[in-house]
């Protein structure tokens, strides 16, 4: 089993949902994150002041999904939260050791 976690941008987060059904991910979690990358942020002008908007609003997606289908899923979040410009976000994939569901006591891929 693996952990998928992407950072994405907030208005891609329908279209990812949507690939992420597709490929049959059982299930996600989605945080409202906050966070800079390469891009440092950005600076904007409200009422003739100019500032500095150091952490920039994110998505961020959590997704456990068993071994076979990991390529298929970090596939179909690149493809659905690509728009080509700076702050596109990032994924990350990490071995998940162990998955137990509260409810019926399943293990492992089962429990997905």
């Amino acid at each position: 089993m693996k952990l998928v976690m992407a950072v994405i941008k907030p208005f891609k987060l329908d279209d990812v949902r949507e690939a992420l059904a597709a490929v049959g991910v059982p299930g996600l979690t989605v945080s409202e994150v906050k966070g800079f990358g390469r891009q440092k942020g950005h600076t904007e002008i409200y009422r003739g002041a100019e500032y500095t908007v150091s952490f920039l609003p994110k998505v961020k997606i959590e997704a456990a999904v068993a071994d076979e289908i990991v390529e298929q899923v970090v596939e179909a979040i690149q493809k659905a939260a690509h728009t080509g410009k700076i702050g596109d976000g990032k994924i990350f994939v990490v071995d998940l050791q162990q998955s137990i569901r509260i409810r019926t006591g399943e293990t492992g891929p089962d429990s997905l």
